[in-house]
């Protein structure tokens, strides 16, 4: 048994990061004979699967964001730190804030994913969407572009302003390129008087033959069809090349093409949170391709069996020779799983292995459109959408 880190006698359990992977297994510890304490560099937590809406002006942040200590409020046993981590020292048990240092038992880390440009940089000119500050920015590049073509006389200038690409054809670029679509095809039409917004392109350009490729191919075909309906450009089989200046330069084949814009949004690709580099030094946490923590059955450290490693910081097999996603029930799960282990450690009580329950695979395009594959489920339209909520509003409001 390690050493207990405060004079209460209480295991002390530290959790770093405020998503959703950290924020259910801190609900779930909140019975247990444990202290906790939560710790994370902004002090609320964001529905990231609604971060397209505050991207597009449908939300506000504050829809989607609420305040940890609210959440927690009525766990009597938690604290919830607004900090950095600096540094991990396993061997002293300890995790290092710019402020202060935090004694742990049993370390929690949930700190996700930030964007991958595969080394290039392009970031500055092609913003991701992870963050709260992201959907703002992007935001405010989608108002300017709009603002900047009505003041704009010259007819080509002006259509690079109305010309937005999106790199990457997953959940996040699908529902992404569909709310914009609807901003500039429907929300905005009526609001300028020397531009029709409606003519704005938004261009959807996706590496792989199929947007959504981790879907059927019918219903990524469905939701191709979808988004071509709002007005959106779909080019898949295609690779970026270059973001400089107003131009994108892709690869079609043998043939490079470009595309004149003023607004590049990216949803192509993620990377660990640099958490990941700071285990592969300080505790030899092996990771993957993409950064990732391989971690044991239970989720923990090979070498630290106090340590774990929960949601999409986490290289979990899924048991068909991939890895678990990186979407919110997965991090819920996980999160819940690590607490009991925990909590059922303490009391010496058996846990049977993890097993993730796949409530399967769910998009939004557009207004009261989704598609959604649950396996013996699959879904397109309005019911669709109806599904989507379910699971990612009414579900997470339970816990």
């Amino acid at each position: 048994m390690v050493a207990q880190s405060d004079s209460s006698n209480l295991h002390h359990v530290v959790i770093v990061g405020g998503g959703f992977g950290g924020l259910y297994a801190a609900q779930k510890l909140a019975k247990a004979p444990v202290k906790v304490t939560l710790i994370d560099k902004r002090n609320f937590h964001v529905f990231q699967p609604l971060l397209y809406q505050v991207a597009t002006g449908g939300l506000s942040p504050a829809d989607i964001s609420s305040p940890l200590r609210a959440l927690l409020s009525k766990n009597k046993n938690t604290e919830v730190l607004m900090g950095e981590v600096t540094e991990i020292d396993p061997e002293q048990q300890t995790v290092k804030l710019r402020y202060r240092d935090v004694k742990y038992d049993s370390l929690i880390l949930a700190t996700g994913v930030t964007h991958q440009y595969f080394g290039n940089d392009w970031e500055k000119n092609a913003p991701g969407l992870k963050t709260i500050e992201n959907a703002l920015e992007i935001r405010r590049k989608v108002f300017i572009a709009f603002e900047s073509a009505e003041k704009e006389p010259n007819p080509e200038r002006r259509k690079d302003w109305l010309t937005f690409v999106l790199v990457g054809g997953g959940p996040a670029g699908v529902e992404l390129a569909g709310a914009l679509a609807e901003l500039a095809h429907g929300t905005l039409k009526e609001d300028f008087r020397n531009i029709d917004t409606s003519e704005a392109e938004i261009i959807l350009l996706q590496s792989r033959e199929h947007i959504l490729p981790v879907y059927p191919p019918h219903l990524s075909l469905k939701a191709r069809k979808s988004l071509e309906k709002l007005g959106v450009t779909v080019k898949t089989g295609v690779r970026v090349d270059d973001i400089r200046g107003q131009l994108v330069t892709y690869r079609d084949g043998d043939k490079l093409e470009q595309i004149r814009t003023r607004t590049v949004l990216w949803t192509a690709g993620m990377k660990a949170s640099p958490i990941a580099n700071m285990l592969a030094e300080c505790a030899d946490a092996q990771l993957d391709q993409a950064g990732r923590v391989i971690v044991e059955p239970d989720f923990h450290l090979a070498k630290y069996k106090n340590i774990f490693v929960v949601g999409d910081l986490a290289h979990y097999p899924d048991g068909e020779g991939g890895i678990l996603p990186g979407i919110a029930p997965v991090a819920m799960q996980e999160g819940f799983y690590v607490a009991r282990f925990i909590r059922n450690g303490i009391q010496n009580r058996p846990l049977k292995p993890f097993k993730y329950t796949d409530w399967g695979n769910l998009a939004v395009i557009g207004k009261h459109q989704a598609v959604v594959d649950m396996g013996w489920l699959k879904l397109s339209g309005f019911l669709a959408w109806f599904v989507w909520l379910f699971i990612h509003v009414f579900l997470p409001l339970g816990i």
